[in-house]
């Protein structure tokens, strides 16, 4: 007989509440930006944010909706992943809005704004 091992894989949630990543991209290449499926013309800033646990992205981008002139780029509440586009200040402001919401409200640990 021929043993045969089967290989699992397993993938595990671990909960958490926490902003893993929250990158602000001023000026975004145009070609970027078709790639993405975002409007290359009124795109002046791209707000990146990875939020576990992935649901509160919809929260997030209420948020970020309510405090500034943007909008929203992708929304994934699986990953966790959100995407706001609109003029430079506008995502900075929104993306400041947010992380402050999900620290001082929902008690999130966020990490701070990167740029490029």
């Amino acid at each position: 007989m021929i043993n045969v091992e089967k290989q699992r894989t397993i993938q595990e949630y671990v909960p958490g509440k926490q902003v893993t990543l929250a990158h602000l991209i001023a000026n975004p290449d145009k070609d970027m930006c078709i790639k993405l499926g975002l409007d290359e013309e009124k795109t002046n800033a791209i707000g990146i944010l990875t939020i576990t646990p992935g649901e509160a992205v919809i929260i997030s981008a209420d948020i970020a909706i309510k405090s500034g002139s943007i909008e929203l780029g992708f929304l994934d509440r699986f990953s966790g992943t959100l995407l706001l586009t609109g003029d430079f200040a506008s995502v900075e402001s929104s993306l400041k809005a947010v992380l402050a919401f999900l620290q001082e409200t929902l008690k999130f640990y966020i990490c701070e704004i990167t740029r490029s």
